[in-house]
């Protein structure tokens, strides 16, 4: 992808969060269940441990961790300018920034720890951005995350594509658990990695892809071509989602979640 390309898609993913802020958590149940699994893979801090965290959005993990590390020095940012603004004051202390996961806006070796929940798969340039993670974590410090991975939203993907009439889907894909340790290369030693599904039920398509955009995850994928939204395509989407998914009148969408832990090599 190109750099122009890039700046594309982060303004679009930017923008599309920002404008859902305030209204996420509503939504958000997927993340929420997420977060709460996500904070016992975080290992014991030593006092005064310095944390950030990366796509706060609107406090979910945030709030959780202040609860179980009250003592913990927590840093939040994210990359949407309105996320920033809608945590900013919550946690009193924590100071807000806007950052990019690939150009992360701190000095080296500052954190002990570095945490986030359902972000990285929003991110391009994954070797980027954990060179970053690698950057910012003191010696001996610990990054834990959560990201959607490949299966995540199969079957809206699967029925998009037959709507369509071709083999794969151009909606948002998302890394699986080789691309994921390849990205992190030599520079990190995993200590946990591992795959959980979730699922959410719904009544029909539309009220899933309103739940979606309602959270600010459009598509964002860069294949995207113009006109997928046509009424007979989005007719045929639903039909072939209910028909091949549905169970007791209801249609699922399965989240596949990537729950990791990791320390930097010197």
């Amino acid at each position: 992808m190109t750099l122009d390309a890039q700046s594309l898609l982060k303004t679009q993913i930017r923008r599309n969060f920002s404008c859902h802020a305030r209204e996420y958590e509503r939504y958000a149940q997927v993340q929420k269940w997420v977060a709460h699994k996500l904070l016992p893979c975080i290992p014991a801090l030593p006092a005064g441990a310095r944390a950030l965290e990366i796509g706060c959005g609107t406090g979910i993990l945030s709030r959780l961790f202040a609860h179980k590390f009250p003592q913990a020095r927590l840093v939040l940012s994210d990359l949407a300018h309105g996320m920033s603004c809608q945590v900013a004051g919550q946690l009193p202390g924590a100071p807000v920034a806007d950052a990019d996961a690939t150009q992360l806006p701190f000095k080296a070796a500052v954190f002990d720890l570095v945490l986030s929940s359902s972000v990285y798969q929003w991110v391009d340039d994954l070797p980027q951005a954990f060179a970053e993670l690698h950057r910012v974590l003191r010696p001996g410090g610990h990054l834990v995350l959560a990201l959607f991975g490949e299966r995540t939203l199969y079957e809206l993907r699967a029925s998009h594509a037959a709507a369509l009439g071709t083999r794969s889907s151009h909606s948002q894909g998302f890394p699986d658990q080789e691309q994921l340790s390849a990205a992190l290369g030599p520079g990190f030693v995993v200590e946990l990695l591992e795959s959980q599904i979730e699922q959410e039920w719904h009544e029909d398509v539309p009220q899933l892809l309103k739940g979606l955009k309602a959270i600010g995850a459009q598509n964002a994928s860069r294949n995207r071509p113009a006109g997928l939204a046509s009424r007979q395509a989005m007719a045929n989407m639903g039909e072939f989602y209910r028909r091949n998914f549905a169970v007791a009148g209801r249609i699922p969408a399965s989240y596949e979640v990537l729950y990791l832990r990791a320390r930097p090599v010197s």
